[in-house]
């Protein structure tokens, strides 16, 4: 029996990212071979011939799985029975703009849309924010959808989890998909924590299988912790743009874990509205190792935290600190973090 279509709402749908997610999910890899999917793309009026000529590739594709491409400027109009909401569309930093800027016209947009989603989602709705500030983004959009459960908002930190396995595979000379359990704490900035002290490579701990090629906390203070946290700046550098085929399938595998549950035995991170563990006060989204099951998430309990990750996790979570007062300075944090 065929499936009832599920609505998948993505912003930004003629950038680079949205490009690149789109005929993913529209091919089965986000949520299933079997599952019908519904595509509802948001982007602002200048660029919606852009998202016309992505629906045409799409049609062209003959996707099995895809019912429907909708396609509108109208937030209200996007997120009218969503069942996934992928946020990737934001406002960059141009010349001339400091944070503060920054931070004022992302509000604006995640505002507008968290309103939205607050009025039109399905009840079932998932909200996954990708554009930066992810982590602030998501608070705005939650703060304006207060009908919504907030645990329903969560922010990618995903890729940082991805380059961080793809590190540790590369120094351990093993396969990537030996590695497993590592965490990515805090922001999703230069202040976030790549933590390896519960990770596994083929079955032993990380740190063992270092010291045995040499490598030790130096190692991890000053190439592992820097290489991950910087490797955003470090492929703009190479390449002249931000990641766009990584970001989009770290999105997929935030999502896919999301809905079908992360493989029994070990975690993935995920930036998530804080319930106070680890010593991250709710109130702030903030990324944390979690385990995905029967469509919900919780934070990982009772892992230990070495001295120099709890400090270096205390930085971010002030770093995040900084930008939530920051946008409510500016008025714009909505009625449910008032």
């Amino acid at each position: 029996m065929r499936r009832d279509p599920v609505t998948v709402t993505v912003t930004g749908a003629a950038g680079q990212i949205g490009y690149a997610i789109l005929f993913r999910i529209a091919a089965g890899e986000m949520l299933g071979p079997d599952q019908p999917v519904r595509l509802k793309l948001l982007e602002i009026p200048a660029a919606l011939p852009a998202a016309e000529g992505t629906a045409m590739e799409l049609a062209d594709c003959a996707f099995g799985l895809l019912d429907s491409v909708e396609i509108t400027d109208d937030p209200e109009v996007a997120f009218d029975g969503a069942n996934l909401a992928l946020l990737i569309g934001s406002a960059p930093r141009r010349p001339g703009m400091d944070r503060g800027d920054l931070l004022s016209f992302n509000a604006a947009i995640f505002a507008e849309q968290g309103r939205a989603i607050n009025a039109a989602a399905a009840e079932d709705v998932r909200v996954a924010v990708v554009g930066n500030p992810a982590n602030t983004n998501a608070l705005i959009a939650a703060s304006h959808a207060p009908d919504v459960p907030l645990g329903r908002f969560t922010a990618l930190s995903r890729l940082d989890h991805l380059r961080a396995e793809a590190q540790l595979a590369e120094a351990a000379g093993a396969p990537v998909r030996d590695v497993s359990r590592v965490i990515i704490w805090g922001n999703h900035s230069g202040t976030q924590v790549p933590d390896l002290d519960h990770a596994r490579i083929g079955g032993r701990g990380a740190r063992e299988v270092l010291t045995e090629r040499g490598l030790g906390q130096e190692w991890i203070t000053e190439t592992f912790m820097p290489t991950v946290a910087m490797r955003g700046h470090a492929i703009i550098a190479a390449r002249g743009g931000s990641s766009v085929a990584s970001a989009a399938h770290a999105t997929l595998r935030h999502v896919r874990d999301w809905v079908h549950g992360t493989p029994e035995g070990t975690w993935t991170s995920m930036c998530v509205p804080s319930d106070g563990s680890y010593g991250v006060e709710p109130g702030v989204i903030s990324s944390a190792p979690v385990i995905c099951s029967a469509g919900g998430w919780r934070v990982v309990p009772d892992l230990e935290m070495s001295e120099d990750i709890t400090t270096r996790l205390e930085a971010s979570v002030r770093e995040l600190r900084a930008e939530r007062q920051a946008v409510q300075d500016l008025g714009l944090l909505g009625p449910r973090t008032r």
